[in-house]
Protein backbone atom coordinates (compact mmCIF):
# COMPACT_ATOMS: atom_id res chain seq x y z
CA UNK A 1 0.00 0.00 0.00
CA UNK A 2 3.14 2.58 0.94
CA UNK A 3 4.21 1.99 -2.36
CA UNK A 4 1.32 2.25 -4.43
CA UNK A 5 0.52 5.79 -2.38
CA UNK A 6 4.59 6.54 -3.72
CA UNK A 7 4.77 5.84 -7.38
CA UNK A 8 3.42 7.71 -10.03
CA UNK A 9 1.02 6.07 -12.86
CA UNK A 10 4.12 7.69 -15.22
CA UNK A 11 6.67 5.51 -13.58
CA UNK A 12 4.90 2.04 -13.65
CA UNK A 13 6.30 1.28 -16.83
CA UNK A 14 9.86 1.82 -15.50
CA UNK A 15 9.06 0.46 -12.40
CA UNK A 16 7.96 -2.72 -14.26
CA UNK A 17 11.10 -2.92 -16.10
CA UNK A 18 13.52 -3.03 -12.87
CA UNK A 19 11.36 -5.45 -11.15
CA UNK A 20 11.64 -7.75 -14.12
CA UNK A 21 15.11 -7.67 -13.86
CA UNK A 22 15.71 -7.88 -10.23
CA UNK A 23 13.63 -11.26 -10.73
CA UNK A 24 15.56 -11.97 -13.44
CA UNK A 25 19.06 -12.07 -11.63
CA UNK A 26 17.33 -13.37 -8.30
CA UNK A 27 16.33 -10.65 -6.10
CA UNK A 28 12.62 -12.24 -6.72
CA UNK A 29 12.01 -11.86 -2.99
CA UNK A 30 13.25 -8.32 -2.75
CA UNK A 31 10.55 -7.33 -5.10
CA UNK A 32 8.07 -9.23 -3.20
CA UNK A 33 8.79 -8.21 0.37
CA UNK A 34 8.54 -4.55 -1.24
CA UNK A 35 5.13 -4.77 -2.43
CA UNK A 36 6.29 -4.52 -5.94
CA UNK A 37 4.68 -7.29 -7.54
CA UNK A 38 1.64 -6.64 -6.14
CA UNK A 39 1.12 -2.89 -7.18
CA UNK A 40 1.80 -4.23 -10.49
CA UNK A 41 -0.43 -6.88 -10.37
CA UNK A 42 -3.07 -4.58 -9.30
CA UNK A 43 -2.58 -2.23 -11.78
CA UNK A 44 -2.75 -4.93 -14.59
CA UNK A 45 0.88 -5.19 -15.44
CA UNK A 46 2.15 -8.99 -15.81
CA UNK A 47 5.93 -9.16 -14.81
CA UNK A 48 8.03 -11.68 -17.57
CA UNK A 49 10.29 -13.80 -15.32
CA UNK A 50 13.23 -15.59 -17.08
CA UNK A 51 15.99 -16.98 -14.77
CA UNK A 52 19.60 -16.19 -16.48
CA UNK A 53 20.61 -19.68 -16.99
CA UNK A 54 23.96 -19.55 -14.97
CA UNK A 55 22.24 -17.88 -11.97
CA UNK A 56 22.93 -20.72 -9.66
CA UNK A 57 27.21 -20.33 -9.95
CA UNK A 58 26.92 -16.23 -9.95
CA UNK A 59 27.64 -14.59 -6.38
CA UNK A 60 24.75 -12.27 -5.02
CA UNK A 61 27.52 -8.93 -5.52
CA UNK A 62 28.17 -10.18 -9.08
CA UNK A 63 24.18 -10.61 -9.98
CA UNK A 64 23.33 -7.07 -8.33
CA UNK A 65 26.15 -5.81 -10.70
CA UNK A 66 24.50 -7.20 -13.60
CA UNK A 67 21.39 -5.68 -12.62
CA UNK A 68 22.84 -2.31 -12.62
CA UNK A 69 23.97 -2.80 -15.59
CA UNK A 70 21.32 -3.71 -17.38
CA UNK A 71 19.53 -1.45 -16.06
CA UNK A 72 21.15 1.64 -17.64
CA UNK A 73 23.43 4.95 -16.52
CA UNK A 74 21.42 5.87 -13.49
CA UNK A 75 21.88 2.96 -12.06
CA UNK A 76 25.72 2.05 -12.92
CA UNK A 77 26.25 5.26 -11.45
CA UNK A 78 25.07 4.57 -8.27
CA UNK A 79 26.87 1.32 -8.10
CA UNK A 80 29.89 3.65 -8.90
CA UNK A 81 28.85 5.17 -5.87
CA UNK A 82 28.75 2.34 -3.42
CA UNK A 83 32.06 0.96 -4.78
CA UNK A 84 33.41 3.58 -2.72
CA UNK A 85 31.33 3.78 0.55
CA UNK A 86 33.32 0.87 2.91
CA UNK A 87 31.19 1.98 5.69
CA UNK A 88 27.88 0.53 3.71
CA UNK A 89 29.10 -2.11 1.90
CA UNK A 90 31.36 -5.23 2.61
CA UNK A 91 34.73 -5.35 0.58
CA UNK A 92 33.31 -8.63 -1.91
CA UNK A 93 30.39 -5.93 -2.47
CA UNK A 94 32.50 -3.03 -3.05
CA UNK A 95 35.15 -4.85 -5.48
CA UNK A 96 32.55 -5.90 -8.09
CA UNK A 97 30.75 -2.70 -7.78
CA UNK A 98 34.11 -1.33 -8.95
CA UNK A 99 34.06 -3.42 -11.91
CA UNK A 100 30.89 -1.75 -13.29
CA UNK A 101 31.80 0.81 -16.47
CA UNK A 102 29.73 3.32 -18.31
CA UNK A 103 29.48 1.45 -22.03
CA UNK A 104 27.50 4.10 -23.64
CA UNK A 105 27.03 4.30 -27.51
CA UNK A 106 27.84 7.32 -28.57
CA UNK A 107 25.23 9.85 -29.96
CA UNK A 108 24.78 10.64 -33.57
CA UNK A 109 25.92 14.57 -34.41
CA UNK A 110 22.89 15.69 -35.79
CA UNK A 111 21.24 14.66 -32.82
CA UNK A 112 22.98 17.49 -30.79
CA UNK A 113 23.21 20.05 -33.43
CA UNK A 114 19.65 21.62 -32.50
CA UNK A 115 20.64 21.30 -28.90
CA UNK A 116 23.86 22.88 -29.66
CA UNK A 117 22.87 25.60 -31.65
CA UNK A 118 19.79 26.74 -28.94
CA UNK A 119 21.92 26.91 -26.13
CA UNK A 120 24.68 29.27 -28.43
CA UNK A 121 21.52 31.74 -29.55
CA UNK A 122 23.27 31.06 -33.53
CA UNK A 123 24.81 28.37 -35.69
CA UNK A 124 27.64 26.78 -35.44
CA UNK A 125 29.33 28.73 -37.85
CA UNK A 126 28.41 31.69 -36.65
CA UNK A 127 29.81 30.69 -32.96
CA UNK A 128 33.21 28.42 -34.20
CA UNK A 129 35.70 27.99 -37.18
CA UNK A 130 35.72 24.06 -37.11
CA UNK A 131 33.96 21.57 -35.12
CA UNK A 132 34.51 18.11 -34.83
CA UNK A 133 31.54 16.14 -35.32
CA UNK A 134 33.64 12.39 -34.26
CA UNK A 135 33.08 12.90 -30.36
CA UNK A 136 36.21 13.14 -27.90
CA UNK A 137 34.50 11.41 -25.23
CA UNK A 138 31.38 9.94 -24.17
CA UNK A 139 29.92 9.95 -21.23
CA UNK A 140 26.11 8.67 -19.87
CA UNK A 141 25.56 12.32 -18.98
CA UNK A 142 27.29 14.14 -21.23
CA UNK A 143 29.35 13.86 -24.62
CA UNK A 144 32.33 16.25 -25.60
CA UNK A 145 33.97 17.31 -28.96
CA UNK A 146 36.39 19.48 -30.29
CA UNK A 147 36.30 22.79 -31.95
CA UNK A 148 37.90 26.01 -32.44
CA UNK A 149 37.42 29.85 -31.52
CA UNK A 150 37.44 32.17 -35.14
CA UNK A 151 40.65 33.80 -32.96
CA UNK A 152 42.33 30.23 -33.18
CA UNK A 153 41.98 28.73 -29.74
CA UNK A 154 41.52 25.00 -29.39
CA UNK A 155 38.12 24.10 -27.11
CA UNK A 156 35.79 21.34 -26.50
CA UNK A 157 32.28 21.87 -26.01
CA UNK A 158 30.56 19.22 -23.93
CA UNK A 159 26.80 18.36 -24.80
CA UNK A 160 24.10 16.80 -22.40
CA UNK A 161 22.99 13.96 -24.19
CA UNK A 162 19.15 13.88 -25.36
CA UNK A 163 16.53 13.38 -23.28
CA UNK A 164 18.95 12.09 -20.68
CA UNK A 165 16.96 14.16 -17.85
CA UNK A 166 13.84 13.01 -18.39
CA UNK A 167 15.10 9.34 -17.55
CA UNK A 168 17.26 10.28 -14.91
CA UNK A 169 14.28 12.31 -13.53
CA UNK A 170 12.04 9.24 -13.46
CA UNK A 171 15.22 6.69 -12.20
CA UNK A 172 15.80 9.09 -9.23
CA UNK A 173 11.46 9.36 -8.46
CA UNK A 174 11.73 5.51 -8.43
CA UNK A 175 15.23 5.21 -6.44
CA UNK A 176 14.25 7.60 -3.46
CA UNK A 177 10.69 6.18 -3.20
CA UNK A 178 11.81 2.91 -3.04
CA UNK A 179 14.39 3.41 -0.85
CA UNK A 180 11.79 4.65 1.37
CA UNK A 181 9.74 1.06 0.97
CA UNK A 182 12.76 -0.86 1.54
CA UNK A 183 13.38 1.65 5.30
CA UNK A 184 10.24 0.98 6.39
CA UNK A 185 9.48 -2.64 5.45
CA UNK A 186 12.90 -4.53 5.32
CA UNK A 187 14.42 -4.36 8.28
CA UNK A 188 17.81 -5.78 7.78
CA UNK A 189 18.65 -3.07 5.63
CA UNK A 190 17.77 0.06 7.53
CA UNK A 191 20.69 0.25 9.19
CA UNK A 192 21.99 1.54 6.14
CA UNK A 193 19.77 4.73 5.99
CA UNK A 194 18.48 3.68 2.10
CA UNK A 195 16.54 6.69 2.01
CA UNK A 196 19.28 9.36 2.93
CA UNK A 197 21.28 7.32 0.49
CA UNK A 198 18.79 7.76 -2.09
CA UNK A 199 18.57 11.74 -1.63
CA UNK A 200 21.98 12.06 -1.29
CA UNK A 201 22.71 10.00 -4.35
CA UNK A 202 20.01 12.26 -6.18
CA UNK A 203 21.77 15.71 -5.61
CA UNK A 204 24.51 14.02 -7.31
CA UNK A 205 23.04 13.15 -10.14
CA UNK A 206 20.81 16.31 -10.42
CA UNK A 207 24.67 18.51 -9.72
CA UNK A 208 26.23 16.60 -12.54
CA UNK A 209 23.07 17.22 -15.17
CA UNK A 210 23.03 20.43 -14.67
CA UNK A 211 26.02 21.86 -16.30
CA UNK A 212 25.73 24.93 -15.23
CA UNK A 213 27.07 24.19 -12.01
CA UNK A 214 29.82 22.25 -13.30
CA UNK A 215 30.98 26.19 -14.75
CA UNK A 216 30.36 27.60 -11.34
CA UNK A 217 32.68 24.97 -9.43
CA UNK A 218 35.49 25.17 -11.96
CA UNK A 219 35.62 29.21 -11.87
CA UNK A 220 36.06 28.92 -8.40
CA UNK A 221 38.89 26.13 -8.16
CA UNK A 222 40.43 28.00 -10.85
CA UNK A 223 40.40 31.15 -8.60
CA UNK A 224 42.04 28.79 -5.42
CA UNK A 225 44.60 27.51 -7.98
CA UNK A 226 46.19 30.42 -9.55
CA UNK A 227 49.04 30.48 -7.69
CA UNK A 228 49.82 26.94 -8.48
CA UNK A 229 51.00 27.51 -11.70
CA UNK A 230 52.02 23.64 -12.01
CA UNK A 231 48.37 22.64 -12.21
CA UNK A 232 46.36 23.44 -14.71
CA UNK A 233 42.54 23.29 -15.55
CA UNK A 234 39.99 23.97 -18.02
CA UNK A 235 38.89 27.44 -18.86
CA UNK A 236 34.84 28.47 -19.18
CA UNK A 237 34.59 30.07 -22.42
CA UNK A 238 32.25 33.05 -21.70
CA UNK A 239 29.26 33.22 -22.64
CA UNK A 240 28.89 29.70 -23.02
CA UNK A 241 27.89 27.73 -20.00
CA UNK A 242 24.22 26.61 -19.59
CA UNK A 243 22.58 23.60 -18.30
CA UNK A 244 22.72 21.56 -21.50
CA UNK A 245 26.09 23.34 -23.00
CA UNK A 246 29.62 23.85 -21.69
CA UNK A 247 32.53 25.29 -23.83
CA UNK A 248 36.11 24.88 -22.01
CA UNK A 249 39.71 25.53 -23.57
CA UNK A 250 41.14 22.46 -24.54
CA UNK A 251 44.12 21.20 -22.57
CA UNK A 252 46.62 18.99 -24.59
CA UNK A 253 48.50 16.04 -22.40
CA UNK A 254 48.76 12.53 -22.14
CA UNK A 255 45.95 11.06 -19.83
CA UNK A 256 47.34 8.40 -16.41
CA UNK A 257 44.94 5.83 -18.41
CA UNK A 258 47.22 6.14 -21.73
CA UNK A 259 50.54 6.49 -19.52
CA UNK A 260 48.90 2.94 -18.16
CA UNK A 261 48.07 2.05 -21.88
CA UNK A 262 51.96 2.54 -23.23
CA UNK A 263 51.88 5.78 -24.59
CA UNK A 264 55.06 7.68 -23.20
CA UNK A 265 55.97 10.70 -24.78
CA UNK A 266 59.49 12.30 -23.67
CA UNK A 267 60.16 14.76 -20.93
CA UNK A 268 57.28 13.52 -18.62
CA UNK A 269 58.23 11.72 -15.30
CA UNK A 270 54.82 10.54 -13.72
CA UNK A 271 56.84 9.90 -10.58
CA UNK A 272 57.46 13.44 -9.71
CA UNK A 273 53.77 14.56 -11.54
CA UNK A 274 51.62 12.26 -9.02
CA UNK A 275 53.69 14.03 -6.50
CA UNK A 276 52.58 17.90 -7.72
CA UNK A 277 48.90 15.93 -7.86
CA UNK A 278 48.67 14.69 -4.48
CA UNK A 279 49.93 18.11 -3.46
CA UNK A 280 47.32 20.34 -5.10
CA UNK A 281 44.51 17.91 -4.15
CA UNK A 282 44.97 17.84 -0.63
CA UNK A 283 45.76 21.67 -0.73
CA UNK A 284 41.90 21.95 -2.32
CA UNK A 285 40.87 19.75 0.35
CA UNK A 286 42.43 20.90 3.87
CA UNK A 287 42.57 24.67 2.66
CA UNK A 288 40.11 25.55 0.54
CA UNK A 289 37.73 22.76 1.02
CA UNK A 290 36.46 22.34 -2.60
CA UNK A 291 38.17 19.99 -4.40
CA UNK A 292 37.91 17.33 -7.73
CA UNK A 293 36.61 14.49 -6.54
CA UNK A 294 36.94 11.93 -9.09
CA UNK A 295 40.54 11.81 -10.21
CA UNK A 296 40.47 8.43 -12.22
CA UNK A 297 43.60 7.99 -15.30
CA UNK A 298 41.24 9.16 -17.45
CA UNK A 299 41.01 12.79 -15.99
CA UNK A 300 44.17 13.40 -14.32
CA UNK A 301 46.91 14.80 -17.74
CA UNK A 302 50.63 14.47 -18.33
CA UNK A 303 52.05 18.17 -19.53
CA UNK A 304 55.56 18.90 -20.21
CA UNK A 305 57.13 21.03 -17.99
CA UNK A 306 56.69 19.14 -14.69
CA UNK A 307 52.72 20.32 -14.97
CA UNK A 308 49.48 18.58 -14.19
CA UNK A 309 46.36 18.72 -15.93
CA UNK A 310 42.81 17.66 -14.38
CA UNK A 311 39.61 17.37 -16.62
CA UNK A 312 35.88 16.88 -15.30
CA UNK A 313 34.71 18.65 -13.11
CA UNK A 314 31.45 17.16 -12.89
CA UNK A 315 31.94 15.25 -9.53
CA UNK A 316 33.12 18.14 -6.96
CA UNK A 317 33.40 17.66 -3.74
CA UNK A 318 33.30 20.00 -0.57
CA UNK A 319 34.28 19.94 2.62
CA UNK A 320 33.26 22.53 5.53
CA UNK A 321 36.25 24.05 8.07
CA UNK A 322 34.30 21.82 10.65
CA UNK A 323 34.70 18.61 8.85
CA UNK A 324 38.31 19.25 7.69
CA UNK A 325 39.07 19.61 11.21
CA UNK A 326 37.12 16.52 12.59
CA UNK A 327 39.72 15.06 9.85
CA UNK A 328 42.61 16.60 11.08
CA UNK A 329 41.67 15.45 14.81
CA UNK A 330 40.98 12.07 13.43
CA UNK A 331 44.63 11.82 12.41
CA UNK A 332 45.84 13.28 15.60
CA UNK A 333 43.76 10.74 17.64
CA UNK A 334 45.98 7.99 15.24
CA UNK A 335 49.22 9.44 16.09
CA UNK A 336 48.54 9.82 20.22
CA UNK A 337 46.71 7.11 20.77
CA UNK A 338 43.58 8.46 22.31
CA UNK A 339 40.43 6.26 21.41
CA UNK A 340 38.52 8.89 23.47
CA UNK A 341 39.08 11.70 20.45
CA UNK A 342 38.61 8.56 17.69
CA UNK A 343 35.27 8.07 19.49
CA UNK A 344 34.36 11.38 19.46
CA UNK A 345 34.68 12.08 15.47
CA UNK A 346 32.95 8.88 14.83
CA UNK A 347 29.83 9.93 16.67
CA UNK A 348 29.88 13.32 15.29
CA UNK A 349 30.17 11.98 11.99
CA UNK A 350 27.46 9.50 12.79
CA UNK A 351 24.81 12.48 12.88
CA UNK A 352 23.35 11.38 16.18
CA UNK A 353 23.20 7.50 15.43
CA UNK A 354 22.26 5.02 18.13
CA UNK A 355 25.30 2.84 18.97
CA UNK A 356 26.57 0.71 21.52
CA UNK A 357 29.32 2.98 23.07
CA UNK A 358 30.96 0.37 25.00
CA UNK A 359 31.71 -1.69 21.44
CA UNK A 360 32.38 1.12 19.59
CA UNK A 361 35.06 2.30 22.61
CA UNK A 362 36.23 -1.06 22.37
CA UNK A 363 36.88 -1.11 18.29
CA UNK A 364 38.34 2.40 18.39
CA UNK A 365 40.90 0.61 20.78
CA UNK A 366 41.61 -2.67 18.61
CA UNK A 367 41.85 -0.03 15.70
CA UNK A 368 44.52 2.15 17.97
CA UNK A 369 46.33 -0.80 18.48
CA UNK A 370 47.07 -1.29 14.97
CA UNK A 371 48.74 1.31 14.27
CA UNK A 372 50.60 2.18 17.78
CA UNK A 373 53.67 3.65 16.96
CA UNK A 374 53.49 4.33 13.47
CA UNK A 375 54.32 8.24 12.63
CA UNK A 376 51.52 10.24 10.85
CA UNK A 377 53.97 10.24 8.19
CA UNK A 378 54.50 6.68 7.50
CA UNK A 379 50.46 5.98 7.69
CA UNK A 380 49.03 3.35 5.41
CA UNK A 381 46.80 6.05 4.69
CA UNK A 382 44.20 3.70 2.84
CA UNK A 383 43.88 0.82 5.02
CA UNK A 384 43.35 3.32 7.91
CA UNK A 385 40.17 4.71 6.12
CA UNK A 386 39.12 1.11 5.07
CA UNK A 387 39.41 0.28 8.82
CA UNK A 388 37.68 3.71 9.72
CA UNK A 389 34.44 2.36 7.66
CA UNK A 390 34.54 -1.29 8.95
CA UNK A 391 34.28 0.26 12.56
CA UNK A 392 31.25 2.48 11.05
CA UNK A 393 29.68 -0.37 10.01
CA UNK A 394 30.09 -2.87 12.47
CA UNK A 395 28.63 -0.15 14.92
CA UNK A 396 25.48 -0.07 12.70
CA UNK A 397 26.47 4.08 11.72
CA UNK A 398 27.18 6.02 8.48
CA UNK A 399 29.64 8.30 7.39
CA UNK A 400 28.16 11.51 6.16
CA UNK A 401 28.20 12.05 2.09
CA UNK A 402 30.59 14.43 2.19
CA UNK A 403 33.48 11.92 4.53
CA UNK A 404 32.23 9.13 2.49
CA UNK A 405 33.34 11.27 -0.50
CA UNK A 406 36.65 12.45 1.14
CA UNK A 407 37.55 8.90 1.73
CA UNK A 408 36.75 7.66 -1.84
CA UNK A 409 39.22 10.37 -3.14
CA UNK A 410 42.28 9.21 -0.89
CA UNK A 411 41.76 5.59 -2.06
CA UNK A 412 41.33 6.39 -5.88
CA UNK A 413 44.20 8.62 -5.90
CA UNK A 414 46.10 6.34 -4.08
CA UNK A 415 45.55 3.75 -6.53
CA UNK A 416 46.61 5.57 -8.99
CA UNK A 417 49.81 6.58 -7.40
CA UNK A 418 50.83 3.28 -7.23
CA UNK A 419 49.76 2.20 -10.73
CA UNK A 420 52.00 4.36 -11.54
CA UNK A 421 54.74 4.21 -8.68
CA UNK A 422 54.84 1.16 -6.85
CA UNK A 423 56.39 3.39 -4.45
CA UNK A 424 53.93 6.13 -4.28
CA UNK A 425 53.56 6.89 -0.40
CA UNK A 426 49.72 8.73 -0.10
CA UNK A 427 50.80 9.56 4.00
CA UNK A 428 54.56 11.33 2.64
CA UNK A 429 51.76 13.66 1.17
CA UNK A 430 49.30 14.09 3.87
CA UNK A 431 51.23 14.67 6.55
CA UNK A 432 52.93 17.89 5.51
CA UNK A 433 49.06 19.03 4.96
CA UNK A 434 47.56 18.19 7.71
CA UNK A 435 50.17 19.56 9.95
CA UNK A 436 49.23 23.03 8.05
CA UNK A 437 45.71 22.48 8.48
CA UNK A 438 46.70 21.91 12.26
CA UNK A 439 48.69 25.19 12.84
CA UNK A 440 46.24 27.05 10.70
CA UNK A 441 42.99 25.64 12.84
CA UNK A 442 45.44 26.50 16.53
CA UNK A 443 45.74 29.51 15.21
CA UNK A 444 44.93 32.53 18.01
CA UNK A 445 43.21 34.63 15.78
CA UNK A 446 42.08 31.38 13.77
CA UNK A 447 40.46 30.34 16.85
CA UNK A 448 38.98 33.51 18.25
CA UNK A 449 36.94 34.12 14.69
CA UNK A 450 35.46 30.93 14.90
CA UNK A 451 34.32 31.20 18.63
CA UNK A 452 32.79 34.17 17.75
CA UNK A 453 31.30 33.06 14.84
CA UNK A 454 29.87 30.30 17.34
CA UNK A 455 28.50 33.12 19.71
CA UNK A 456 26.88 35.22 16.87
CA UNK A 457 25.35 31.95 15.72
CA UNK A 458 23.67 31.20 19.01
CA UNK A 459 22.84 34.82 19.82
CA UNK A 460 21.31 35.30 16.30
CA UNK A 461 19.13 32.20 16.92
CA UNK A 462 18.35 32.67 20.46
CA UNK A 463 14.92 35.35 19.51
CA UNK A 464 13.53 32.20 17.16
CA UNK A 465 14.70 29.61 19.80
CA UNK A 466 12.59 31.64 22.17
CA UNK A 467 9.69 32.46 20.24
CA UNK A 468 9.41 28.86 18.86
CA UNK A 469 9.82 27.85 22.53
CA UNK A 470 6.89 30.06 23.73
CA UNK A 471 4.46 29.08 21.07
CA UNK A 472 4.32 25.67 21.34
CA UNK A 473 3.92 26.31 25.63
CA UNK A 474 0.88 28.68 24.26
CA UNK A 475 -0.17 25.95 22.00
CA UNK A 476 -0.40 23.28 24.85
CA UNK A 477 2.24 21.16 22.61
CA UNK A 478 5.33 21.87 24.80
CA UNK A 479 6.32 18.72 26.69
CA UNK A 480 8.84 18.06 29.52
CA UNK A 481 9.69 14.67 30.33
CA UNK A 482 11.94 13.87 32.96
CA UNK A 483 13.93 10.21 32.66
CA UNK A 484 14.45 9.44 36.49
CA UNK A 485 16.62 6.19 36.27
CA UNK A 486 16.20 3.65 39.28
CA UNK A 487 13.37 5.62 40.53
CA UNK A 488 11.82 2.48 42.55
CA UNK A 489 15.19 1.68 44.52
CA UNK A 490 15.28 5.42 45.18
CA UNK A 491 11.94 5.23 46.98
CA UNK A 492 13.65 2.58 49.00
CA UNK A 493 15.79 3.64 50.50
CA UNK A 494 13.91 6.62 51.39
CA UNK A 495 11.42 4.69 53.37
CA UNK A 496 14.95 2.70 55.00
CA UNK A 497 15.80 6.33 56.01
CA UNK A 498 12.39 7.02 57.35
CA UNK A 499 11.96 3.89 59.00
CA UNK A 500 15.39 4.27 60.72
CA UNK A 501 14.43 8.26 61.76
CA UNK A 502 11.31 6.68 63.40
CA UNK A 503 13.38 4.31 64.65
CA UNK A 504 15.44 7.02 66.60
CA UNK A 505 13.06 9.31 67.61
CA UNK A 506 11.30 6.20 69.55
CA UNK A 507 14.44 4.97 71.27
CA UNK A 508 15.48 8.78 71.86
CA UNK A 509 11.45 8.81 73.46
CA UNK A 510 11.92 5.91 75.33
CA UNK A 511 15.55 7.12 77.10
CA UNK A 512 13.98 10.36 78.11
CA UNK A 513 11.05 9.01 79.77
CA UNK A 514 12.68 5.58 81.33
CA UNK A 515 15.27 8.69 82.70
CA UNK A 516 11.86 10.65 84.23
CA UNK A 517 10.66 7.27 85.36
CA UNK A 518 14.04 6.62 87.10
CA UNK A 519 13.43 9.77 89.72
CA UNK A 520 10.16 8.01 90.78
CA UNK A 521 10.80 6.42 94.19
CA UNK A 522 7.47 4.64 93.79
CA UNK A 523 6.17 1.15 92.60
CA UNK A 524 7.82 -2.08 91.95
CA UNK A 525 11.54 -2.15 91.77
CA UNK A 526 14.01 -4.86 90.73
CA UNK A 527 17.86 -4.36 92.24
CA UNK A 528 17.29 -1.55 93.67
CA UNK A 529 15.99 0.65 90.80
CA UNK A 530 12.60 1.30 89.42
CA UNK A 531 11.21 -1.55 87.47
CA UNK A 532 9.72 0.59 84.24
CA UNK A 533 12.92 2.07 84.29
CA UNK A 534 14.83 -0.91 84.15
CA UNK A 535 12.39 -1.63 80.76
CA UNK A 536 12.82 1.51 79.10
CA UNK A 537 16.51 1.44 79.24
CA UNK A 538 16.88 -2.10 78.04
CA UNK A 539 14.03 -1.44 75.14
CA UNK A 540 15.56 1.19 73.76
CA UNK A 541 19.12 0.08 74.10
CA UNK A 542 17.49 -3.02 71.63
CA UNK A 543 16.27 -0.77 69.13
CA UNK A 544 19.23 1.07 69.34
CA UNK A 545 21.59 -1.83 68.59
CA UNK A 546 19.27 -2.96 65.58
CA UNK A 547 19.14 0.82 64.14
CA UNK A 548 22.96 0.38 64.46
CA UNK A 549 23.19 -3.14 62.66
CA UNK A 550 21.01 -1.49 59.95
CA UNK A 551 23.34 1.83 59.28
CA UNK A 552 26.39 -0.81 59.17
CA UNK A 553 24.88 -3.11 56.55
CA UNK A 554 23.79 -0.88 54.57
CA UNK A 555 27.21 0.88 54.32
CA UNK A 556 28.87 -2.21 52.90
CA UNK A 557 26.06 -3.17 50.56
Amino acid sequence: MLLKALVAARDLGRLNEIAGVLIRHGFGDLVHRTGVVALLEATGRALRIERIKDLPTLSAPERMRNVLEELGPTFVKLGQVLASRPDLLPPDWMAEFSKLHEDVATVPFEALRGQIERALGATIGDVFATLDTEPLAAGSIAQVHRATLPDGRDVVLKIRRPGIDGEVSADLRLLERFAEVLETEVQEVRRYHPRRIAKQFGRTMRAELDLSMEARSLRQIAENLAEQSEVVVPEVIEPWASKRLLVLSFVAGTSAAEWMRGARPEGVDPVELMGVGARALLDMIFVHGLYHADPHPGNVLFLPGSRIGLLDFGMIGRLSEDRRREFVELLGAVADHDENAVVDVLLAWSDGSATDLDFLTQDARAFLDRYHGVPLGALDVTAMLRDIADIVRENDLALPSDVAMLVKVFITLEGLGRALDPDFDMAEHLEPAARRMIKRLHNPVTVANRGLREIKKVLLSLPKDVRALLMRARRGGLRIELDLKRLDEFGHQLDRSANRLTGGIVTAALIVGSAIVMTVDQGPKLLGFPLFALLGFVSSFGLGLVLLLSVIRSGRS
